[in-house]
Formats: structure tokens, C-alpha cells, sequence
């Protein structure tokens, strides 16, 4: 991107990547075709040959910031350079850029959660899955890591907590995560706090929590230290409580010395009525938080991280997509969590337009994708 227009920080986030193409082979400058990709996905593009006609008719445009030796790459060359290109480091490269766009205050959500790319599969492969960190205040992804199975998000959530600035910010996590490990990297190396869901994972910590708020639910609630908020959500036929419950006095648990900074547990009881039909479920877990709303708070918020998955699926297609081999599927997956941050960045010129219209207009109006790419880099 020129200095002229943007200062250069596009380049400038992404020009430590390395180059492993032989030099003699190259017609295509690294930069330029990372600038192309990263646009062309910006404009509603999700597959290789969009991308190279979007490109193609957008030459013009494109030539106000790259040289362009040998012109537009095809979809050929473009697939190949993002096959080769670490993904790493693009992560690295991209965990940077939010580090200094995000604007991350004390008590932030920050929620992990994984999702699997179904499109990735094939006969003789998994699809691949990603685990993402999701800022509350924004609603943009901080980072990603990619693991082969759901089962391995175990060790994938603490090397994603290593690439993440989250000081001061509750980090929310589901059941499978809910690890000393994780818990402990948290709270002593990202010097935040967490509030994480509890299942039959962890047997006796689990039935502790639950007979805790079975006799607190038979004795009306009364114990003081138990804090009590609610929620109401209406809307299209929808009703939507939710009581939470939160005890800080929790001495008596032997448990809670396993536990880095262990200061409370939790119940959210979720009542959803549509029509005449209504379903109740409770959901436990335990935090390093000391206020109901903060637990509050960080359970919706977790909740919240679907919606972005949703939109990954629907705006941008994820799982329909069929790249399957070597690390492009990863590229590619970091590329469309690139381009939802750049579209939802967008707070003032459309703000109500949804994601895909945002998208479909930067396709269309180049001075769009100008003030898009203005107000990131």
C-alpha cells in the first residue's frame, strides 16, 4: 500500500513474511499478491478465480499502490503463493496488526472458542479446525490457531494465549478447556482473568458446584454471598431469561486450591419460550472474578462468539469452501478473519448495512474499500 495514501502500514504488518518462491521463478512480487488477496476477499470474493477477476477489473485501482511487473497474477499463482506462505507467521503477522487496532480496557471479554472448517475434508483428511480468541468491545478476531481435531483445542488455546496482548481483560473458555494449565497461563503469564465453563470433564468439581446450587435453589437463595443478576431478551417471538448466581464464598472447597486465583462459582439458569414451548437448561463454572455482572457479562459474551462463526459460514462461505491441502486452508481461514475485522471496523459510514452488504459494496465502490482500508492500517 503506498505510503502516500495510508502511511504504509499494510506493508508494514505483513512485509516480515517470508518469501520461500525461487527468485528466478518469480513474476509476482510477495507484497503485491498478499495486497490482492487480502482486498479481494474484503470484496465478497471466496475463491481463487473471484479473486483473480475482481483483481483483473480492478487493475487500475490496484496500480495506485502495487508496480504490478507483470501485471494481474492469475488464480493459479495466487492458490500456489498461499500455499507456501507460513501460516505462523501470517498469524503472527495478523495478531500484530489487532494488537494496534484494538483497544483492549479492563474487563474485556476475550473469548476462545474453536470452529471446524467442513470444507477441508476429503476422504483421506480431517477437516482442519480453528481455534479463534473474540474481543467482546468490538466484536472482531484477535488471533487464530489451527488444529488438526477438536479434541487437540487442549494445546492449541494456550499457544494462542501466547500471541495475545489481554492484560486485565476475562478470558472465557468452554469445558474442554477448562485446564490448570490454561487456567494458570492466564492468570500468571497474561496477567488476566477467566471465568470457564464446568461439565462431567472434572467429576468431583462439577457435582460439588451443582449440589452447592441445588441446596442454595431449595433454600430460596438466601445465603448472602450469593450475588443474583438478570437478564430479558425479547424479540420476534422470543423470550429469553437468564438468572445468574454467583458465590465468592467458596472456603469449603478443597477443589479450589487446584485452581489458579479460584474466587468463585457460577449458575445461569436459561429460560427460552417461543410460542407456547419453553425449555430451561443450567449451565455451571467458576471464575477469578469477584462481581455477578462480570460473570454475567463473560457468559453471554462466550455465548456471543457463535454469531461470529455464523458469519463466517454464511458472509464468507467457510465451510463451502474446497481448498484442502498443504497450508493454504489455514491462509485462507486467516484471510476471511482479516477481512470480517476490516468490514466491522466499520462503525460510522454503514454501520447498519449487514456484513454481506458492507462486502458487496466494496466490491462496487472502490472509494468504499478506501475508507475501509483507511481506518485498519
Amino acid at each position: 500500500m503506498s505510503e502516500k495514501k495510508y502511511g504504509g502500514d499494510f506493508f508494514n504488518y505483513f512485509i516480515t513474511i517470508y518469501d520461500s518462491r525461487q527468485y528466478e521463478k518469480v513474476k509476482h512480487k510477495l507484497m503485491d499478491i498478499i495486497f490482492i488477496v487480502v482486498c479481494a476477499t474484503i470484496c465478497n470474493c471466496n475463491e481463487w478465480q473471484e479473486m483473480e477477476i475482481w483483481a483483473r477489473a480492478k487493475e487500475d485501482w490496484l496500480s495506485k499502490f502495487l508496480d504490478l511487473p507483470n501485471g494481474i497474477p492469475s488464480q493459479y499463482t495466487l492458490a500456489r503463493v498461499f500455499d507456501v506462505i507460513d501460516p505462523k507467521q501470517f498469524a503472527k503477522c495478523f495478531t500484530e496488526w489487532m494488537k494496534d487496532v484494538t483497544e483492549l480496557s479492563k474487563g474485556t471479554i476475550v473469548a476462545i472458542d474453536g470452529k471446524t472448517a467442513r470444507g477441508t475434508a476429503s476422504k483421506h483428511k480431517k477437516a482442519i479446525h480453528i481455534v479463534n480468541a473474540w474481543c467482546s468491545s468490538n466484536k472482531m478476531i484477535l488471533g487464530q490457531v489451527k488444529t488438526d481435531e477438536k479434541s487437540n483445542e487442549i494445546t492449541a488455546v494456550p499457544q494462542l494465549l501466547d500471541m495475545l496482548f489481554i492484560k486485565g481483560c476475562i478470558v472465557t473458555v468452554d469445558a474442554i478447556n477448562t485446564q490448570k494449565k490454561t487456567v494458570e497461563k492466564i492468570v500468571k503469564d497474561k496477567k488476566a482473568d477467566y471465568v470457564v465453563a464446568l461439565k462431567q470433564n472434572h467429576e468431583t468439581l462439577h457435582n460439588e458446584v451443582v449440589d452447592y446450587f441445588i441446596d442454595a435453589e431449595k433454600d430460596g437463595f438466601n445465603d448472602e454471598q450469593i450475588q443474583y443478576y438478570r437478564t430479558l431478551e425479547k424479540g420476534h417471538g422470543r423470550i429469553e431469561e437468564r438468572r445468574y448466581y454467583y458465590s465468592t464464598g467458596i472456603k469449603w472447597m478443597d477443589g479450589r486450591r487446584q485452581w489458579e486465583k479460584m474466587t468463585g462459582i457460577g449458575m445461569v439458569i436459561r429460560k427460552v419460550q417461543i410460542g407456547e414451548k419453553e425449555t430451561v437448561e443450567r449451565q455451571y463454572h467458576f471464575g477469578s472474578v469477584e462481581r455477578v455482572k462480570d460473570y454475567a457479562d463473560s457468559v453471554r459474551m462466550h455465548w456471543g462468539v457463535e454469531s461470529t462463526h455464523w458469519s463466517l459460514d454464511v458472509t464468507f462461505r467457510e465451510d463451502a469452501n474446497r481448498t484442502r491441502t498443504g497450508k493454504a486452508p489455514e491462509n485462507l481461514a486467516l484471510l476471511r478473519r482479516l477481512a470480517l475485522n476490516v468490514v466491522k471496523k466499520d462503525q460510522d459510514r454503514y454501520a447498519k448495512r449487514s456484513l454481506k452488504a458492507k462486502r458487496f459494496t466494496a466490491s462496487l465502490d472502490t472509494d468504499y474499500l478506501d475508507y475501509l482500508l483507511s481506518i485498519n492500517f
